[in-house]
């Protein structure tokens, strides 16, 4: 079976669910698990987890994006890390699930755009299983409802190897994203799976509905990991994940 670039391909991945987890901890794993992959050691490896608050900042990302000082955020409880990724500023923290695909792009046969994309349509297929209706925009990676951000993208190949990743917000937290211009877009509202369905009971006039329990962050997770499967499999990829849990999972959602 071909691959998106042309070779036998046959992928296993193993997905891990960390939970909450700092960021330098993450970003150290990520490293460690990069430079396994890069020496052809190793398994291509699906992080999943929710970060304790941080604003992260692509490598070329404009720091006036950030609407206050370094040592302002601090004071709030959010680090602000510099990071080798595409992209401008975003947030992750509770309630918001971010998966890092570390993935021998060019061992597997798989381009970057077809990697990308694959990041795109798993948002949009997470949203979808919550009726929601979500897109991605040329020239704006992530995932949009309407004029709203819901999901964002950013990556970095090194070695052929690709790691960082994308993030949805899945519950209602959503203040700090005021405090940045999310992903350098001046204005723009962002939301969460959790507001779009308590948009939607609204609409209906279904009260009850409104402020429930946000979905499970690990259930989300799996659905973004299986989203991401099928879309390389789509491209004629041979895929298949084996799920490890790194932390139990967590009763309930996230507010």
């Amino acid at each position: 079976m071909g691959s998106a670039g042309g070779y036998a391909l046959g992928m296993e991945f193993e997905h891990r669910w960390l939970g909450r987890i700092g960021y330098d901890e993450a970003h150290a794993l990520q490293r460690a698990l990069l430079a396994e992959r890069a020496e052809g050691r190793g398994r291509d490896t699906l992080l999943t987890l929710e970060h304790e608050p941080v604003m992260t900042l692509g490598r070329n990302a404009d720091p006036s994006h950030l609407l206050l000082d370094e040592s302002d955020y601090a004071a709030r409880g959010i680090a602000v890390r510099h990071v080798e990724r595409g992209g401008e500023v975003t947030y992750h923290g509770p309630g918001h699930l971010v998966m890092y695909p570390i993935v021998a792009l060019r061992e597997n046969g798989i381009s970057l755009r077809a990697h990308i994309r694959a990041l795109e349509v798993a948002l949009i297929a997470a949203c979808a299983a919550f009726g929601i209706t979500a897109e991605r925009r040329d020239g704006a990676p992530g995932c949009w409802v309407g004029d709203r951000k819901i999901g964002a993208v950013g990556v970095r190949v090194e070695r052929g190897v690709a790691w960082h990743g994308l993030a949805l917000n899945v519950g209602r937290d959503l203040a700090p994203f005021d405090l940045i211009n999310p992903c350098g877009h001046a204005g723009v509202v962002s939301t969460s799976i959790a507001l779009e369905q308590d948009w939607a009971a609204t609409a209906r006039g279904e009260r009850d509905a409104i402020g429930t329990t946000a979905p499970d962050l690990q259930s989300v997770a799996d659905l973004v990991a299986r989203a991401y499967e099928s879309e390389l499999a789509a491209y004629g990829a041979r895929v298949s994940i084996t799920d490890i849990s790194a932390v139990p999972a967590a009763a309930g959602g996230s507010r």
